[in-house]
């Protein structure tokens, strides 16, 4: 077992003190919330968490991007500060992707990278508005196959109905937990998205997705349309992700037209961004530069 790292380093202590700016937005009646990094007139970047999750989970990957890109972190709907639906879908997330980039200023040279859940946001995006766009890239977020909903399984979700009350706030981050579950080495960086999870209610303190999430989710059939990507796409998934076994990995490659880029990266889980954050933005950034034009990055290792 790898042993943790509780002191965070140098790199990620300064990245997480780059100053941000919040903003909220309507989106179909619901405020949705994100965060900005960086000058406006650059080409843009939208990072996407993924499902339970929020936009401070990339606190210490935006800044890496902002000598290139304006950089946005959304909070979907249903999670983070952004309000609750009573109901969710794909082509609503896309729509909530779509207008933030707009209130955020980006222009048609775009690139959309999200995570797990948010991958399968970031994929409707890609198909509903590619004109507006210059690229995807889906991080480690499988395609299923047809007919197969992740709402069918609710035994290890943490989407319940009956929300958990904890007495105090740190009780409540010792509580915090990957999904699916996982080892992560990096302690300082689950400790540091853990107290951006928790909000106060009557009683003490819960998450603050909405609980009953899966429930009222609308999942599509994406294996039927990803081939209908007109715009750059790329998979990123890690070597260790329990959703890019063999078998996910062979079904997901088939659905995407050849010419999309499998890239695996090294070492990394499901949650590859917390695994291996360095070189997660190095290989993010090998991706989308060349379809911004940008100059090439210093790589994250030895950014000053």
């Amino acid at each position: 077992m790898e042993q943790e790292i509780t002191q965070a380093p140098d790199w990620f202590v300064r990245a997480v003190q780059t100053p941000y700016r919040e903003r909220r937005i309507e989106v179909e009646g619901c405020p949705i919330h994100y965060l900005t990094w960086g000058e406006t007139g650059k080409p843009g970047l939208l990072l996407v968490h993924g499902g339970g999750a929020h936009a401070h989970w990339w606190d210490f990957i935006a800044p890496f991007f902002i000598d290139r890109y304006s950089v946005c972190a959304v909070d979907l709907s249903g999670m983070g500060d952004s309000g609750h639906r009573d109901q969710y879908s794909g082509d609503l997330f896309a729509k909530e992707l779509m207008s933030v980039c707009e209130d955020a200023g980006f222009g048609a040279n775009t690139v959309i990278a999200g995570h797990s859940f948010g991958g399968l946001a970031t994929l409707k995006a890609g198909l509903h508005y590619a004109n507006r766009l210059s690229g995807i890239v889906v991080c480690d977020s499988a395609i299923f196959p047809p007919g197969f909903s992740p709402g069918n399984d609710m035994r290890s979700s943490p989407f319940k109905e009956k929300k958990t009350v904890y007495p105090d706030f740190e009780s409540a981050v010792a509580r915090f937990k990957l999904v699916p579950p996982q080892p992560c080495a990096n302690r300082y960086i689950l400790d540091y998205i853990a107290r951006h999870s928790l909000m106060a209610v009557e009683g003490g303190w819960t998450w603050k997705f909405d609980m009953r999430f899966l429930q009222k989710t609308i999942y599509d059939d994406l294996a039927m349309e990803v081939k209908q990507l007109k715009i750059p796409a790329a998979m990123l998934y890690g070597e260790k992700s329990m959703l890019f076994g063999k078998f996910m990995l062979e079904n997901t490659r088939k659905w995407y037209a050849d010419d999309v880029p499998f890239i695996c990266l090294p070492k990394a889980r499901h949650h590859l961004f917390l695994d291996e954050p360095l070189d997660f933005v190095d290989t993010l950034a090998g991706i989308i530069d060349p379809w911004t034009g940008v100059p090439a990055a210093t790589p994250a290792k030895r950014l000053p």
